[in-house]
């Protein structure tokens, strides 16, 4: 699912809220889950999971296809956990088709 299918479904289970109303809440949701991202914090979303960041420390690559050693540059990862909720929807039989 895309960004503008969530929209539409979310749209299509509220017909009280306008679309483009719908797409700013998305919008607004996925900026701030972002800029907490970047400040360092830990997003927790109950039931579904948790948003944090991970360090990836310097190290020694190799090309693959030369084989030379590379240097690759410590960089910030972002990582998410599925919540315990989630994980037993996903594992009791629940459809993942449309």
């Amino acid at each position: 699912m895309i960004k503008s299918e969530l929209v539409q479904r979310l749209a299509e289970r509220n017909p009280h809220l306008y679309q483009r109303d719908v797409e700013h809440i998305v919008n607004a949701v996925l900026d701030e889950v972002g800029h907490a991202l970047m400040r360092g914090d830990r997003v927790e979303l109950r039931g579904f999971g948790a948003f944090s960041v991970k360090n990836r420390p310097s190290r020694t690559g190799r090309n693959p296809r030369t084989g030379q050693k590379v240097a690759v540059t410590e960089k910030y990862v972002p990582f998410f956990k599925t919540g315990k909720e989630m994980r037993e929807r996903l594992n009791d039989g629940v459809d993942l088709g449309d």
